[in-house]
């Protein structure tokens, strides 16, 4: 019960199954007539792979299994038929080969305190070992090869996945190997360090919005006056990752200092990026009326009640719905995350200073000094923010 496009297989309720006879001379070291196990998937190409390696795996194990000393080929021409036969060299044992890749993954997860991260954290590192086992197989750390490494790379690249994606996956299974064979005392290298990889091939650069369609952008969020439209005005003159505005609290929103500003941290209900996003942003143009619009209608200690119906700000829901409405109003070219762009490209324009960008945006600035100090003053940060309003 085979197929031709998967040969030593069989689909059942849409599942491919590996399956094949185990030969008579090699019976008698089974307890059954026949293998037979889910491949775990349902492509039947990926069950093709599968079952193919399977099958030579089996072949290879059975050649050993016949290969005694009576039937060692050229025996009669040996010396003495006394001669010890050199035996098959031991194989190392588990604890040399090192832990399994889903022990690795589990390793991992834990010391990198997953519980306390969101949950596409452990997602993410799933779905890179995932991606190795389909192409790879499922063994322990010391199995995997470079030609391992260099296969892996070119089936994620058959996925379609661009070379940012190749990127990242490459980037979460190599740091899974670093840790756990660090963790485990391994004395054996990491195949997926320095993989060459085209980073760029399939980017598609995220195009920052031209300040004619913000400032339409920002007119139809006027005339609807909503609470999502709240959130892209607030976004459009302060550059905050759409995740950040959508789980703000009402008291982030301080309207009543002597330079009104948003205070960006984490919440129960939405972390932030890294330590770099906590700041505080001078609200001016579309911004401050955004928030002064949030103030006086709220009824509850979110800003967006809408995004925060769970324990968890559903920022994805809100993108979709948002990017769906920027489509309408300035066109297909630009999403939320391209206002974000633009307001860095907006502060050029008017030769703000990169390390104020860093700090308005939650950036990451280089160098050493950039982590002394509590960085410029809000009055500093509205002057600049106040020349791109203008």
């Amino acid at each position: 019960m085979q197929t031709t496009s998967a040969p030593f297989s069989f689909r059942k309720d849409g599942v491919w199954y590996f399956s094949r006879r185990v030969p008579k001379d090699v019976r008698d070291h089974y307890r059954v007539s026949r293998i037979t196990y889910s491949l775990r998937t349902r492509s039947a190409s990926q069950a093709r792979a599968r079952a193919l390696a399977a099958a030579a795996k089996l072949d290879q194990h059975w050649h050993f299994l016949r290969m005694g000393a009576e039937d060692l080929p050229g025996r009669h021409l040996m010396v003495s038929a006394e001669v010890e036969v050199p035996t098959k060299p031991a194989s190392p044992s588990p604890t040399e080969l090192g832990p399994t890749v889903r022990e690795a993954g589990e390793l991992y997860l834990r010391l990198k305190g997953a519980e306390n991260r969101p949950k596409t954290f452990a997602a993410a590192a799933w779905r890179s070992l995932g991606y190795l086992v389909d192409a790879c197989g499922s063994k322990r750390l010391a199995e995997y090869t470079r030609q391992d490494a260099t296969k892996f790379r070119d089936a994620l690249i058959a996925r379609g996945l661009n070379g940012a994606s190749v990127s990242r996956v490459l980037g979460t299974v190599r740091a899974i190997f670093n840790l756990a064979i660090s963790e485990t005392g391994q004395q054996i290298p990491n195949p997926f360090r320095q993989l060459y990889l085209d980073g760029k091939s399939g980017v598609r650069k995220r195009a920052p919005v031209p300040v004619e369609e913000i400032r339409r952008l920002q007119k139809a969020c006027l005339a609807t006056d909503d609470e999502a439209r709240w959130l892209v005005a607030l976004v459009t003159d302060t550059g905050m990752r759409l995740a950040e505005v959508a789980g703000l609290a009402v008291e982030d929103l301080v309207l009543d200092a002597p330079v009104p500003h948003v205070v960006v941290r984490p919440h129960p209900w939405r972390r932030l990026k890294n330590g770099n996003s906590e700041r505080e942003v001078p609200l001016v143009g579309s911004s401050l009326w955004a928030a002064r619009r949030i103030l006086a209608s709220s009824d509850t200690v979110y800003a967006f009640p809408r995004y925060n119906k769970t324990d968890k700000t559903t920022a994805n829901s809100a993108s979709a719905a948002l990017n769906k409405w920027l489509k309408e109003v300035i066109g297909s070219d630009y999403s939320m995350h391209c206002l974000r762009h633009s307001l860095r490209d907006r502060l050029r324009a008017v030769e703000c200073p990169s390390d104020i960008v860093d700090q308005i945006g939650g950036w990451h600035t280089q160098g050493i000094g950039q982590a002394y100090g509590t960085g410029y003053p809000l009055p500093i940060l509205k002057k600049w923010l106040d020349r791109i309003c203008a």
